[in-house]
């Protein structure tokens, strides 16, 4: 390096970016060397910033708050590959949000069952001037999910979760089947 300084590898190295005046300092090199360590994590990060945005590569610690800022939650009792599939969908989840489409996909992410949901949704028109409507009067939603294990569900916010996918004057219910067995 310079002058008397020991000859070592960093991964910052501060004085770089100071006058030449400066880099011919041993003081100053040896006064940086400090700020260089403990500027190195920043370096890192900002250097795979794109990572970080990545759900398959981000950080475990660092998908929670991912989640949060794409408006998805994750419970902490999932697979890391789950909580990464479930960030990773957000924005088809979020394009589709309201349909019966994207309802499904989301709850079979939170579930990993099988999802079967039925509607009266939609609109209704009669052919005959004044003639009665065909459907119900009351639009309703049931979810049906098949699963083999139903204790690994957490059914309060599995409802939680359709509540607000669903459209607020729909009734809803919500049916977790064992395979094989009828809850």
């Amino acid at each position: 390096m310079r002058g008397e300084a020991p000859e070592t590898t960093r991964a910052v190295e501060i004085i770089r970016y100071l006058p030449a005046i400066y880099q011919e300092d041993l003081f100053t090199d040896q006064f940086t060397r400090a700020f260089d360590d403990v500027l190195a994590p920043v370096h890192v990060v900002l250097d795979n910033i794109e990572q970080y945005f990545n759900p398959y590569l981000t950080p475990v610690d660092f998908l929670d708050w991912l989640a949060g800022w794409v408006g998805m939650g994750l419970s902490e009792d999932w697979p890391i590959e789950r909580k990464r599939q479930v960030v990773a969908s957000a924005i088809y989840l979020h394009q589709w949000r309201g349909t019966v489409a994207a309802l499904k996909a989301e709850v079979e992410l939170y579930t990993g069952g099988y999802v079967e949901i039925s509607e009266t949704g939609g609109t209704a028109y009669s052919v005959t001037p004044g003639g009665e409507m065909p459907g119900e009067d009351v639009p309703r939603l049931a979810v049906r999910i098949t699963i083999d294990d139903p204790s690994t569900i957490n059914e309060r916010g599995l409802d939680a979760l359709v509540v607000a996918a669903k459209p607020a004057h729909v009734v809803h219910s919500v049916e977790i089947v064992t395979r094989g067995k009828k809850r």
